[in-house]
């Protein structure tokens, strides 16, 4: 494994970083000088992996921008965006607002998405007004960490890479994995990618995990942090901020195939866990012809602002679809695929089920017993009920019924296509 782990290229290229630096300087010097222009009480730092020197070897870059703004300020989206507009007119940036818990904006510059994004400029931790407004926090406690034992950054690094790779990197609805800094959090608590690999691969429970040890044991962490952030297979403490659960979006579904993941590149461990792999439509219909099952794949798209809420739209509904069919169907392997944007692919293996029952109305109640045997051809009486045998439809029919179900403009979704070839 550590032979492996050796050839694992993780690191951009200096030139990659050059060019990452030198537009970070030029956006942050545009940004300061139309804070001063309008005579604006605020700050610029730079946060996230690049800050933090995480950054991973990409084919794109993302960089975090922070503006601080005064605690006395209220609509600190709306100021931020009167700063930004004037700035990419003249400059001819595209702007784009990104709706969340707080509006920031987006700027694109050379193939580098940069996120500017709005915060208070706060203290202490217990004065934020939201999470965001814990960034720099977390920036300066990594940096302080990684200046201790330098070595793990790369151990950080290969963590993001593993993560990204097996597409579970990032807290997002859509995705319900492993943020860049709970990456960081893990690997300063483990010291290493292989130790961490090992520790959670095992796991049966619930881990909990107070690096900064905030509390004196686990139980003091269960009744002090609020229930609704302890739900997550990994609570991890933030060392920032003892309330808060750096791994609250991680999901059971994630968990176990980070798990299995994990396993698997321990029993064999292989350069290709780190290579992102794109599940061709051609594979995934061979596993159906395998498996003696019926392969679909479903184009959905949605109206929805692209991203995180975007996704989570259309990753809700393809859990509806996959849902839909249980009554017809025992669903063996279902897939959803979205890469940004409007649109997203839901691969499902489906196999039929031999037969379909329906409960119907106690055999005392006639009159309703009556109705049930003109609805239903096939019925048989099973403890005090009538029942029914239904006929098992077809994937296409199954998927077909969806169409022209009200559920999918009312879940956000403008467009469903199906193709079973």
């Amino acid at each position: 494994m550590k032979a492996i782990l050796a050839k694992v290229d993780v690191s951009p290229s200096e030139k990659d970083l050059e060019t990452l630096e030198k537009d970070t300087d030029t956006i942050i010097e545009l940004i300061e000088n139309e804070i001063k222009r309008q005579r604006v009480s605020a700050q610029v730092f730079v946060g996230g992996s690049f800050a933090k020197g995480t950054l991973t070897k990409n084919k794109e870059y993302d960089i975090d921008v922070f503006v601080r703004f005064d605690w006395t300020y209220e609509d600190l989206s709306g100021i931020l965006g009167k700063i930004l507009r004037p700035l990419a007119k003249k400059e001819n940036y595209q702007l784009v607002p990104i709706h969340g818990s707080r509006d920031y904006f987006r700027i694109m510059k050379n193939n580098t998405v940069f996120e500017i994004i709005p915060v208070i400029l706060i203290k202490n931790p217990r004065e934020s007004r939201n999470v965001m407004d814990l960034s720099y926090f977390h920036v300066q406690y990594v940096k302080k960490k990684l200046k201790i034992n330098k070595k793990l950054i790369r151990e950080i690094q290969i963590a993001k890479a593993f993560t990204r790779a097996q597409g579970m990197y990032g807290a997002e609805s859509y995705i319900q994995g492993f943020s860049g800094y709970a990456l960081e959090c893990l690997i300063l608590h483990y010291k290493s990618f292989e130790k961490m690999a090992r520790e959670l691969a095992k796991a049966s429970e619930q881990i909990i995990l107070d690096p900064e040890k905030q509390y004196k044991n686990k139980q003091e962490i269960i009744i002090h942090v609020n229930d609704s952030k302890l739900h997550s297979p990994v609570v991890l403490i933030d060392p920032t901020w003892k309330e808060r659960n750096v791994l609250a979006a991680l999901s059971e579904e994630t968990f176990k195939r980070f798990q299995e993941a994990l396993r698997k590149f321990i029993s064999k461990p292989s350069i290709s866990f780190f290579e992102r792999k794109e599940i061709g439509k051609d594979e995934l219909q061979k596993k159906a012809r395998q498996k003696n099952a019926e392969f679909a794949h479903i184009v959905m798209k949605t109206n929805k602002q692209a991203g995180d809420i975007a996704g989570t739209k259309m990753k809700k509904f393809s859990k509806f679809i996959v849902k839909s069919l249980g009554r017809n169907f025992k669903v063996i392997e279902d897939l959803f695929v979205y890469k940004g944007g409007n649109s997203a692919d839901l691969f499902v293996i489906a196999k039929k089920n031999k037969e379909v029952i329906q409960i119907g109305p106690p055999v005392s109640m006639e009159k309703h017993v009556k109705e049930f045997k003109k609805e239903h051809k096939k019925t048989f009486v099973k403890n005090g009920y009538i029942h029914a045998r239904l006929e098992v439809k077809s994937l296409h029919n199954s998927l077909r019924d969806l169409e022209n179900n009200k559920t999918v403009k009312e879940m956000g979704i403008s467009y469903l296509g199906i193709n079973l070839t």
